[in-house]
């Protein structure tokens, strides 16, 4: 039984076409992937800091006791930040920007935390308070870096799930487009400088 020239063709076709969709597929698993880690590195730099924080609330109320307010306001902050929680399931637009504005809240209730050391020049000196303020630092520092990752391997992401042909495929199994953080409305109005 001879194959027709028509049928090999056809078999060929569907072969080829059969393993770009497979290596298209596995690609797009290999980006959402590395974007969805990045995601969780960014989370990661995040509890790092709300970890540091009971510690560096602890060696500031040893100095600064009457500051009650300030730690209420931190402590709080760390419990609303560290509720909400991203995953790629839910990684929503207004999600991510809920996210934003906790995380946001907690670094300003811990810039008014560090700012308390102002006032007592003994905590100023503090060796702990030093070492924690240093730990702060560079974990401000893990979090920029983690979300300009998680920017650059979404948009890698967006790009390979968007770029004809592969959205076919994109669509057809529920790849959809991921958000990328982004500055805060606040962050666009320049500071004030009074002297």
């Amino acid at each position: 039984m001879k194959m027709s020239k028509s049928l090999i063709g056809i078999i060929a076709a569907v072969v080829i076409i059969g393993g770009w969709a497979v290596s298209a597929y596995n690609g797009m698993v290999g980006v959402q992937e590395e974007a969805t880690t990045a995601l969780a590195n960014v989370q990661s730099a995040y509890q790092r800091r709300a970890d540091l924080i009971p510690n560096l609330v602890e060696t500031v109320k040893g100095y600064a006791a009457h500051e009650q307010g300030t730690f209420e306001a931190v402590v709080n902050a760390r419990a609303k930040a560290t509720q909400i929680t991203l995953d790629p399931t839910n990684l929503t637009p207004e999600k991510l920007q809920e996210f934003q504005k906790a995380q946001g809240e907690l670094g300003s209730a811990l810039g008014r935390l560090i700012a308390v050391q102002e006032n007592y020049p003994d905590l100023k000196a503090n060796e702990n308070f030093k070492d924690l303020q240093v730990q702060l630092e560079g974990t401000e520092n893990r979090i920029n870096e983690a979300r300009n990752k998680f920017n650059a391997v979404v948009q890698n992401y967006n790009v390979v799930i968007r770029s004809f042909p592969k959205n076919i495929l994109a669509g057809m199994f529920g790849f959809d487009k991921m958000t990328k953080f982004e500055a805060d409305a606040d962050a666009q109005k320049a500071p004030q400088v009074k002297f």
